[in-house]
């Protein structure tokens, strides 16, 4: 049986869908003022891990990827500017096509890491009248109230507000950091819904029964969410930067305005550091997956090292560790090209994966399981088979390598049958010469009793790493 943690709880769970066999899962997206960094990526490759283990387990899996593209100021304070229109000014361009420009960009990445496309990828700006319709909501039950720059929620009339975080309003006051709007009748309060400054127009801003503005950061999922897979929903998964502010006032909106939980289970995914430093535009150590492609490294390194960690732990980045990745990734690419297409499967070791991503998304014993399959005397056809089962979670893209013999160019195996032919003659100076050109192409020969084997030159050196 599938078993998740449940930040609610804090305990591991057994899963069970609220409804029949279908998970409904909410991920909260990125706000498209920039490329995503690979420390952002990282709760995406464990958004699709989860649903890739619920599909697994045969349930039918309704996903959710918001994209923000209106509405997130540069301090989660609800002070200074909004980011999108703040980098549209830096860019000289519009916010409209900044927005559109990065959430492209993104949904690139998801692609080049294998992340499956969620069901729905909606826009903030495209669900107004579902946000401000919740707004409303929320200020017959009165819960809001108004200030000269917006609509706030009143977090003192929300008794449970800071239940996720398993901190009190007390609480957090006493670890207060962040600058306050003196307007605020508590320091927690939020906006629902910002007014559009007096002294100059925004390029994004609507008509509101409150004034012309736009939404808070927040509102965005509460509706959206609801908009799409009801409420209660079964699982809300986020990096855990989001547990508060975002995900404390989702709860507190969502459930003020319609008395139930917002969703049955809370999972939080772990930061990824640089030299074990959080990853952030302040600390100046931002690598984007477009970098790691420069570098010369495949995308799926990156997620191949994103499973070798459990998605609840610190992972600390380094050059290092992604080239030993890479290697990884390499050698088990050039293993399977050799297996025979597949035919059954080995119930033993699908036993021991299931057991381990069935345990709360263990990535780290499910690798595990796949290299000790991999050096198993196993058939190698039910390796296959079996491999590309446990592929349908890791996402590693193996089902178009397996049983697919590595292309030769022409010259390549010209040079390997004269260095053949030299070698038979005992001419080793020529043979070792002819090695030389066929390295020089991106190819290596190794000499084994059946002959030589060609493959490509996968050596760490060629790649232009940093340490």
């Amino acid at each position: 049986m599938l078993q998740l943690f449940n930040t609610t709880t804090r305990v591991i769970e057994p899963f069970k869908p609220l409804r029949g066999k279908t998970a409904r899962v909410y991920s909260c997206g990125p706000t498209v003022y920039d490329y995503a960094h690979i420390g952002n990526l990282r709760q995406y490759v464990f958004s699709d891990l989860l649903r890739r283990v619920l599909e697994l387990n045969g349930y039918r899996v309704k996903q959710v990827i918001n994209i923000t593209d209106v509405g997130h100021l540069v301090a989660d304070a609800d002070i200074g500017e909004e980011k999108i229109e703040l980098a549209a000014r830096r860019a000289g361009k519009s916010a409209w096509e900044i927005a559109r420009f990065f959430e492209s960009a993104f949904v690139a990445d998801l692609r080049k890491l294998k992340i499956k496309r969620p069901r729905v990828l909606p826009r903030a700006t495209d669900h107004l009248k579902e946000q401000i319709a919740l707004v409303k909501i929320l200020e017959k039950k009165g819960y809001t109230y108004r200030t000269s720059d917006g609509i706030y929620f009143d977090t003192a009339k929300f008794p449970a507000y800071g239940k996720l975080s398993g901190q009190s309003l007390k609480e957090r006051e006493a670890g207060r950091r962040v600058e306050v709007s003196p307007e605020k009748r508590n320091p927690w309060d939020f906006a629902l819904w910002k007014f559009s400054p007096a002294d100059r127009k925004r390029e994004m801003e609507w008509p509101s029964p409150w004034g012309k503005g736009f939404p808070g950061w927040h509102i965005e999922c509460s509706a959206m969410s609801r908009q799409y897979l009801g409420q209660p929903f079964d699982i809300h998964t986020g990096g855990i930067d989001h547990l508060h502010p975002h995900h404390t006032n989702e709860i507190a909106q969502s459930e003020a305005a319609y008395g139930r939980p917002l969703a049955r289970f809370w999972m939080h995914g772990e930061f990824l550091l640089v030299d074990n430093q959080r990853m952030g535009k302040s600390e100046g150590n931002l690598i984007t997956l477009a970098e790691i492609e420069r570098q010369g490294f495949d995308p799926l390194a990156y997620r191949y090292f994103v499973l070798g960690a459990h998605y609840r732990s610190p992972l600390n980045f380094t050059w290092a560790a992604l080239a030993a990745a890479q290697q990884a990734l390499w050698n088990l690419q050039d293993m399977v090209r050799d297996w025979p297409r597949p035919w059954g499967r080995w119930w033993a070791f699908q036993k021991k994966f299931l057991a381990a991503v069935n345990n709360d998304l263990d990535t780290p014993a499910a690798l595990a399981a796949l290299w000790e399959l991999v050096k198993s005397n196993s058939p190698l056809r039910k390796k296959a088979g079996t491999i590309l089962w446990f592929d349908r979670v890791l996402g590693l893209g193996l089902e178009s390598l397996v049983g697919q013999s590595l292309k030769i160019p022409k010259e390549v195996a010209r040079l390997a049958h004269l260095r053949e032919a030299a070698r038979e003659q005992r001419d080793f100076s020529a043979a070792d010469s002819l090695r030389q050109q066929i390295e020089s192409r991106g190819f290596l020969v190794e000499d084994t009793a059946e002959g030589p084997k060609i493959r490509e030159d996968h050596s760490i050196t060629s790649i232009n790493s940093k340490s």
